[in-house]
């Protein structure tokens, strides 16, 4: 490990950055550093413009992965390498909003119904009815699940934070089932290897193939079943910021993406066609035989 690496290593880690964020920083970086095939230190805004051209033009990486490569030399240009030439040069890439997948109950029942294994069909039924991230499921452990109060205690959040989210009765007792049976020890969704969770690409081709099965043509993954939890629970009347707390996030921007998904809402809306009265609307007249 170079100085630099092990410098900006600590810098990240003296400001309690998560591990995930310090590992996937330090990846961007030092694939930088190789494109160039020199140090850091001895690059400047010319040469960040060339490798961000590369990821768009050549390896043509998503504008998320894009945007964590530019938040990492940002972080590394601003704190271990201050340099005179403005950081807030280096220019974030404009991403796509897209409105997020969602099932319907009748969906996820399809989906459950079609999982080929016991733990499988326990992870995704957890997901569909907490919310939870992927990762922040995973790594759920029986101590976690406080049927005393029925609230599951969320210790790994996103940006380290925790939250509660409720327990549902049926899904305490679908747990209570899994755990007898299964018997997983201190990780509630246990992998190959003991004391650590499950692949999460494992719990992804399981979510895929299961969807396949139950002949669903949306293209699901597990954060699917996280959106359509929001969803379901604000066409049910929960308030967009209960809603919010639920899911963990930190701006209520990013919650509001699910109004767009009601179905009530976009059900009650008309389209102007229909004020037309019916004999002002447009007929198709067939043509008249030569």
């Amino acid at each position: 490990m170079t100085p630099l690496r092990q410098r900006y290593l600590e810098d990240m880690q003296i400001r309690n950055l998560s591990p995930k964020t310090i590992q996937t920083y330090t990846h961007h970086v030092a694939v930088f550093a190789a494109f160039h095939g020199k140090s850091p230190e001895h690059l400047g805004p010319e040469d960040i413009r060339r490798w961000q051209l590369d990821l768009v033009q050549r390896r043509k990486v998503s504008w998320s992965t894009f945007n964590q490569a530019v938040c990492a030399l940002k972080w590394l240009y601003r704190v271990t390498l201050p340099r005179d030439w403005a950081v807030e040069m280096i220019p974030f890439g404009k991403r796509p909003k897209t409105l997020p997948v969602v099932l319907g109950p009748e969906e996820v029942s399809r989906l459950l119904a079609c999982a080929t294994s016991f733990q499988q069909r326990m992870i995704l039924t957890t997901l569909y009815a907490t919310g939870l991230r992927i990762m922040e499921a995973l790594v759920l452990r029986p101590e976690d699940i406080d049927s005393a109060r029925m609230l599951i205690r969320v210790r790994h959040g996103k940006g380290r934070k925790e939250r509660l989210v409720p327990l549902s009765p049926r899904l305490l007792t679908e747990l209570r089932v899994y755990y007898r049976q299964e018997r997983p020890g201190p990780i509630l969704f246990p992998g190959l290897f003991p004391g650590r969770p499950i692949n999460p690409g494992t719990v992804q081709k399981a979510c895929r193939e299961a969807a396949e099965r139950a002949g669903l043509k949306k293209h699901v993954t597990p954060h699917v079943l996280r959106h359509s939890f929001a969803t379901n629970l604000l066409e049910a009347g929960v308030d967009i910021i209960s809603i919010q707390h639920l899911l963990g996030h930190s701006a209520l921007s990013t919650t509001l993406i699910y109004l767009h998904c009601r179905r009530p809402h976009l059900e009650a809306l008309t389209s102007p066609l229909d004020w037309l009265p019916v004999e002002q609307c447009p007929r198709v007249v067939p043509p008249r035989p030569e």
